[in-house]
């Protein structure tokens, strides 16, 4: 499944405005050894440094490198997330999904999405393009993966004691309306998250991250976490 086309480097960098460099310099200043010929490694990156968004395993790597190595390694979920108006929370979605090796994320409705708050990991996460919930569900039933949907409505089950299927796709709706009507009901399995105080829904990107850290407390092999 390649990664998304249509704007591959995205349109943010790591580096803050203000503050220290992030990352590390030419592989010559900060090793007291000879430059490395591992094909994984950017003859371009070692020369003038690495200040990416990346763990310190994957410095000096190319990008191509990065995404195979996680790909050898992605998780089984997917995650789905409908763009009808335009979300400023599918950054943060994708982002969380990077960090937890999602097999992809799914962007349903509009194509253009902001990514802003995906702080460049949309560079090495597996992104496709649903024209709409029909598609989503018909791909996820093919692939023999379950829609799980995460939404707080009238009988759905509690995510906390909810057991998840291994295979299969996280869906979120936008902010406000929530999950929508099509998706709810092609849906194999609704998930709503607890919550105690006054608030009637949480942030879209917040729901996303507890639902795929759920899943993680649950399949994952924590042993390779870095």
């Amino acid at each position: 499944m390649p990664i998304d086309a249509e704007d591959p480097s995205g349109p943010t960098e790591w580096q803050p405005r203000n503050g220290p460099v992030v990352g590390v310099g030419p592989w010559t200043s900060e090793h007291d050894e000879p430059v490395p010929d591992d094909p994984r490694y950017d003859p371009e990156l070692l020369d003038v440094g690495d200040t990416r968004n990346v763990v310190d395993g994957y410095r000096y790597w190319t990008r191509d490198a990065i995404v195979a190595d996680i790909d050898s390694r992605r998780h089984p979920f997917h995650v789905a997330i409908e763009n009808f108006a335009h979300d400023a929370n599918i950054g943060t979605v994708v982002r969380t999904a990077n960090a937890f090796a999602a097999s992809s994320v799914h962007i349903v409705g509009r194509r253009r999405w902001n990514r802003r708050g995906a702080m460049v990991t949309d560079r090495y996460q597996h992104i496709v393009h649903q024209p709409d919930v029909g598609a989503l569900l018909t791909w996820a039933h093919a692939e023999g993966l379950a829609v799980v949907a995460v939404d707080n409505t009238p009988g759905a089950q509690p995510l906390e004691t909810t057991a998840l299927p291994r295979a299969c796709v996280l869906l979120f709706g936008q902010e406000g309306p929530g999950v929508s009507d099509d998706a709810q009901s092609g849906a194999d399995l609704t998930v709503s998250i607890a919550q105690f105080g006054s608030t009637r829904s949480i942030n879209a990107g917040v729901a996303a991250g507890i639902a795929m850290h759920a899943w993680v407390a649950q399949h994952a092999d924590l042993s390779r976490a870095w």
